[in-house]
């Protein structure tokens, strides 16, 4: 079964190591394969990764995208400790996700890690507004 994604104008989407930008009208494309697949609103830049889980899905982010993701799981293992060491509130959400980084359901993982994202942020402000 293929994956349809339609693509606004000027919309970039990542299939495997390949940046395709689509132009100025929208466009539906039908993808069949194994390759990973990222919309740009999906993307997280390194530089963006300026957050304790914010880091944590840039790593699960490349592990989707690496020919070898296992090459960042000691980076994202230790990640996630000082997390679990500074909000143990949020291990419940980490076994899930490494469960699914585990099974190599990568995109899973990353879909889970953008909630855990959220949560960051709400005790960040809730935090502050102390």
């Amino acid at each position: 079964m293929a994956l349809v994604i339609d693509l606004k104008p000027g919309e970039k989407i990542l299939i495997g190591d390949a940046v395709i930008t689509n132009d100025s009208h929208r466009s539906r494309l039908h993808i069949s394969g194994d390759s990973a697949i990222l919309r740009e609103k999906d993307v997280m830049k390194e530089e963006d990764a300026d957050t304790p889980c914010k880091k944590a899905y840039f790593l699960i982010q490349c592990m989707y995208l690496a020919r070898n993701p296992s090459t960042y799981y000691d980076t994202y293992f230790e990640t996630i400790r000082d997390i679990q060491h500074a909000a143990p509130k949020l291990s419940f959400m980490f076994l899930s996700i490494n469960e699914k980084i585990i099974q190599g359901t990568y995109y899973k993982a990353m879909k889970e890690a953008k909630e855990l994202i959220a949560l960051e942020k709400d005790l960040v402000a809730h935090a502050l507004a102390r």
